[in-house]
């Protein structure tokens, strides 16, 4: 085991227990122990995972499948100390079930805070409202954060390095906070460790006949649809979505929806909406390795302000953020045999432009988007049909929140 956390843990107990345990208190007195003797300054990464590998005599473990990985550091019967690895994970927003802090020991993170305004229960598990954005703040090494229980403290978390690594000082549970609800902006909250096992199979079934092609499939969801829940019709449309917009029947089995639930249905579609894109952009942050690009996917995904994110941009970088955005723009930039494209905007299909045309087109028109003025060179002999779908692939996609006009 290692000492520095066997030290931290017998600080953080001896503290607690002078004041009864106080689960109130519980997440100052993490802070203040941690910012005494902060972990990134005196505890050595690598030593801790070699004496993890090789030393058999270590805290139990437990089976969470949290972190890449969870390393349980301490623990005492009231509380633990673990270590979360990141590689490429990025947090869902979510609550807990428990109080304390974490800090943050390798790496950088943007951390973003949130509140759930008018909550309405549909079930349980499930409810809808609306989801806003509180705050955001970049967390570099050394930073220590409070973690309040139940949903006080909505939040989450895109690591900006490989890996990044963090210590959490935690209570085991905090009665009454359960359940730990995950949020899908704008407007669902719902438990991700409900037990319904009948739709998670249904879900599976419905990806053999996508995987496989099957015919059969739309008009099967659209049967299911007509039958289920708000709470289980949301999940099927959740796991098909883009599936059924690829075969066109997206609208029709909306409609049907729809006419099942009427209004409690309508601010599920935004949220579906942005299920598509956020998956995107955390599909990419696996593939992007560069620090300052996962910065820029960070801020597209947590960050629905135009202003907020060039000022985010030009403290932390030299030069006009929109110049720095065109240039990760160039970077991101991917082609094949067949078209091009930047994030998750794609070259238009239904434009007549040869494949080694389309990349300037493309990054000219995304810089038209973001600056406005004149209509650039590259643009002008363009037909107008043409540039407006240039203009609605980058409308649709996740560069829509840096458009001049948002």
């Amino acid at each position: 085991m290692d000492p520095y956390f066997t030290e931290l843990g017998k600080t953080v107990y001896a503290r607690w227990k002078a004041i009864d345990f106080s689960l109130e208190a519980f997440p100052a007195i993490a802070v203040k122990a941690l910012g005494e003797k902060p972990p990134a300054c005196h505890a050595d990464l690598g030593k801790l995972m070699v004496d993890f590998l090789l030393n058999d005599e270590q805290p139990y473990q437990s089976s969470s499948g949290f972190g890449q990985p969870e390393l349980i550091l301490h623990d005492n019967p009231k509380f633990y100390i673990q270590a979360l690895f990141w590689m490429d994970g990025t947090t869902d927003i979510h609550q807990h079930g428990f109080s304390g802090a974490f800090h943050v020991m390798a790496g950088s993170s943007l951390h973003a805070r949130y509140d759930f305004l008018k909550p309405r229960p549909v079930t349980a598990r499930f409810r809808t409202g609306d989801l806003k954005l509180r705050k955001t703040a970049l967390l570099p090494t050394g930073t220590t954060v409070p973690i309040a229980s139940g949903s006080g403290c909505i939040h989450s978390l895109f690591h900006l390095e490989t890996p990044s690594v963090t210590i959490v000082v935690r209570t085991h549970s905090d009665p009454g906070t359960d359940p730990q609800f995950t949020y899908l902006p704008p407007h669902v909250a719902l438990d991700p460790i409900q037990n319904d096992t009948l739709t998670l199979r249904r879900k599976q079934l419905l990806d053999v006949l996508e995987q496989t092609g099957d015919p059969s499939y739309p008009e099967l969801v659209l049967r299911m649809i007509g039958e289920l829940d708000l709470e289980r019709g949301f999940f099927i449309l959740q796991n098909g979505i883009g599936h059924l917009r690829s075969l066109g029947a997206w609208e029709a089995i909306w409609a049907a929806f729809v006419k099942r639930h009427g209004a409690k249905a309508r601010p599920l579609l935004p949220t579906l909406e942005e299920i598509v894109r956020r998956d995107a952009i955390v599909a990419m942050r696996a593939m992007v390795t560069d620090s300052d690009l996962r910065f820029f996917l960070a801020l597209l995904l947590n960050i629905p302000d135009r202003k907020q994110i060039l000022e985010m941009i030009a403290d932390r970088y030299k030069g006009a953020p929109l110049d720095t955005i065109q240039q990760w723009a160039l970077e991101l930039l991917q082609q094949d045999e067949e078209t091009c494209w930047i994030l998750d905007a794609r070259f238009p299909e239904e434009v007549p432009i040869f494949e080694d045309e389309q990349p300037g087109l493309l990054l000219a028109a995304l810089d038209f988007f973001l600056k406005g003025g004149k209509l650039p060179r590259e643009l002008q002999g363009l037909t107008k049909k043409t540039l407006a779908a240039l203009n609605q692939a980058i409308v649709n996609s996740s560069w829509k929140v840096l458009g001049k006009k948002s």
